[in-house]
């Protein structure tokens, strides 16, 4: 395949399969049942860290959270409310994570929230530069320093693929997919493919890639690559070989 009929299809693919049904299924729906800014950027970083596993397991999970929040998700943890839902014990939550282990998490957020008025207004102060890296480096820091490893996940000794796909939900404007609420302060051109298992073997088969681990050099090659295509908006890139995946 020559590299101008890849970026082609690259192209084609990314208009067919970035539209509203693309939320079924997805963890991004989330964020579209609830409002308000606040409301929406909260619930979208609840939906991210519990977006692993297979869909079947963790969408409930999510869901779960959505209808105990009532669809206030800014209210629910700013006020501490999830202790009524979640037992303080070593009970499983979600696979690697217990209760105690949500529970400590879930404290973490509601002080960034408490001390700084949102998430995305935290997002703000870190982005001096106007940059993804920024705020993705001052997620991973907030929440390893506070004792919190494994749910929000640092560039550069990871792919952090949940930190890179709700900056992409947050960032990325125009679109029936992603909320774009921080595209007033975060460069879309900024930001970095959400990698896991799927689009590493998709970005491979069209010879995107060479490499065949998944670290964080591979989400810059593969960033890069499509930034080629979407000099604008590489991120784009994402529904294309989630389409060509589909397609094949």
């Amino acid at each position: 395949m020559n590299e101008e009929y890849k970026a082609l299809l690259l192209r084609q693919l990314s208009e067919k399969y970035e539209t509203a049904d693309f939320l079924n299924g997805d963890p991004s729906w989330f964020m579209h049942q609830v409002r308000g800014r606040e409301n929406q950027e909260t619930m979208a970083f609840l939906a991210s860290v519990l977006s692993f596993g297979k869909r079947e397991l963790f969408l409930p999970k999510i869901q779960s959270m959505l209808e105990k929040s009532g669809g206030q998700a800014l209210d629910w943890i700013k006020n501490g409310k999830y202790h009524d839902c979640i037992a303080d014990n070593n009970s499983c939550y979600y696979r690697f994570y217990n209760n105690h282990m949500m529970l400590a998490f879930l404290d973490a957020l509601r002080d960034m929230i408490v001390n700084h008025g949102s998430i995305g207004a935290f997002a703000k102060e870190r982005s001096k530069r106007h940059t993804t890296m920024e705020v993705l480096e001052a997620f991973g820091d907030y929440f390893r320093e506070r004792g919190i490893r494994g749910m929000v996940p640092s560039p550069h000794s990871s792919v952090a693929k949940r930190p890179c796909m709700f900056m992409r939900w947050m960032v990325r404007d125009g679109s029936p997919v992603d909320l774009g609420l921080w595209s007033g302060f975060i460069d879309k051109r900024s930001l970095y493919i959400p990698l896991d298992t799927h689009v590493m073997q998709e970005a491979r088969n069209l010879g995107l890639i060479s490499g065949k681990t998944a670290n964080w050099k591979t989400v810059l090659d593969l960033t890069e690559a499509l930034r080629k295509v979407f000099p604008d908006d590489p991120a784009k890139g994402d529904f294309a070989l989630f389409g060509y995946g589909v397609d094949k």
